[in-house]
């Protein structure tokens, strides 16, 4: 099928050429894609605005050898100017986009596009704390993708919690017998809130203290970059704004 429509969010893009931009996009039903979008960076462009990081369009595509070709864009959610004006939301958006780039190949997930849609549409209205929403999200998106964290029952063995010491390596929370020497700890009120972010229980998740939404999100970042095997650069922005305000 030479051309094609679906539903996308833009990921990232890079300028190509004069006026040309090479756009990412993480497709409803065609997975990642990466396409050409003709003279987008002119100002006369009919649809450069709707191909912006964490915007959502309705697009038209050609397939190509390496590239496709963006022919038509409509916007579905104009999220990218309420993003870009708050850091805090923006540096989120930026991480969330990076993990989708990072777990999502050729093949279709449609939970993974919808969960980040929602995610962006959440921080775009405000809804809840941007980190609450970007940690909620990485832990949705890790569990999507065949990784989720064991939070009710040791990671090891099995032995139901209350657990209080939570190794990424492993998988989750573990008892004191299968913790390996010198493994930090943390509270059952962090552990509660971990299940609330996988949950969507947002109001245990708004309510929560500085202490367990400071230690969840610890966690919850050094147990996604462990199953990426590398970093999430844009993590360390995330960092600096939550100093920052």
């Amino acid at each position: 099928m030479p051309t094609y429509r679906d539903d996308v969010v833009v990921l990232r893009t890079h300028k190509l050429g004069e006026a040309d931009r090479i756009v990412t996009l993480l497709s409803r039903r065609h997975g990642k894609v990466r396409a050409v979008a003709k003279g987008v960076r002119r100002t006369s462009s009919r649809f450069g605005a709707r191909l912006e990081p964490f915007m959502v369009a309705d697009v038209q595509l050609y397939a190509g050898r390496s590239l496709d070709i963006v022919q038509q864009a409509e916007s579905l959610g104009s999220y990218g100017a309420d993003i870009a004006a708050h850091y805090d939301r923006y540096t989120a958006a930026s991480a969330m986009v990076e993990t989708a780039d990072r777990l999502s190949e050729a093949e279709a997930n449609p939970q993974q596009y919808l969960l980040l849609v929602g995610g962006l549409r959440s921080l775009a209205r405000g809804e809840h704390g941007a980190r609450s929403i970007l940690d909620s999200y990485l832990l949705r998106v890790m569990a999507l993708s065949g990784w989720a964290p064991a939070l009710s029952a040791c990671a090891r063995c099995g032995t139901p919690g209350p657990h209080d010491t939570f190794v990424a390596q492993l998988g989750g929370v573990v008892c004191r017998d299968c913790a390996p020497a010198g493994s930090p700890r943390i509270d059952s009120a962090t552990v509660q809130l971990l299940e609330a972010l996988m949950a969507g229980d947002w109001e245990t998740v708004d309510a929560a203290g500085p202490r367990a939404a400071s230690g969840a999100s610890g966690v919850i970042a050094a147990y996604a970059q462990w199953h990426l095997e590398r970093g999430i650069r844009s993590l360390s922005h995330v960092a600096a704004a939550e100093t920052a305000s």
